[in-house]
């Protein structure tokens, strides 16, 4: 292969994002986290925090579920003058948009982290799709360490922001967040270290023939 993308969902405090950028490193390749927001705002000249209220709106409780398959509608990309322009539906195809120029470009292999682009590039074969999660009383001693957070509020914070990305996920694909059935490989690190579960990663990478030995 040219190129390869891995794609991470991850549990907040599960290390997801500790393993997405080891990965990174060891790999010698790009991370993108919100830099997609602002990659979606220079591709279509919208302001970038149009990308960011939109998630805040959902974030919120602005989203409900509309159907079985979800509102994500592919190509699908409404013109400047369309009255649904600025909605939460356009906005999340032109990440899509940006996430496939990525996924596209042959010379440049990378990792994205959330933003449902596992769904989004599943129909390639040159795409890692991986799922981190752990129990939640790691998750809750993991954010209160790294955001100085007492228990309660680190329990509290994980249980909305991961209510919000399975609700987001279901929202735009119709599938379920957390069904393994959706990834290559789904990782609990309650069982695995992250520097486990990044090399775990990059052996898929090699049995796939994506990396060599």
């Amino acid at each position: 292969m040219d190129h390869y993308i891995i794609t991470i969902a991850r549990g907040l405090g599960s290390g997801g994002s500790h393993i997405a950028r080891n990965l990174s490193k060891e790999l010698g390749i790009p991370c993108y986290d919100s830099e997609i927001l602002n990659m979606a705002a220079d591709l279509s000249g919208i302001n970038e925090r149009f990308f960011y209220e939109a998630n805040e709106r959902i974030k919120k409780g602005s989203l409900a579920i509309k159907n079985s398959d979800g509102v994500y509608n592919h190509e699908r990309v409404f013109r400047v003058e369309d009255k649904d322009y600025f909605s939460n539906e356009n906005l999340f195809n032109i990440q899509a948009q940006v996430i496939k120029n990525l996924a596209f470009d042959k010379n440049v292999s990378c990792i994205i982290i959330g933003k449902a682009a596992n769904y989004i590039l599943r129909s390639l074969v040159n795409v890692v799709k991986i799922n981190i999660q752990a129990p939640e009383e790691k998750c809750i001693k993991n954010v209160m360490q790294r955001l100085q957070f007492n228990y309660e509020e680190a329990k509290k914070t994980i249980q909305q922001t991961d209510k919000y990305r399975a609700d987001y996920y279901k929202y735009y694909t119709g599938k379920e967040w957390i069904d393994p059935r959706e990834y290559h490989l789904s990782i609990n690190t309650g069982t695995v270290t992250e520097e486990y579960a990044t090399q775990l990663i990059i052996k898929l990478l090699k049995d796939k023939k994506l990396i060599s030995e």
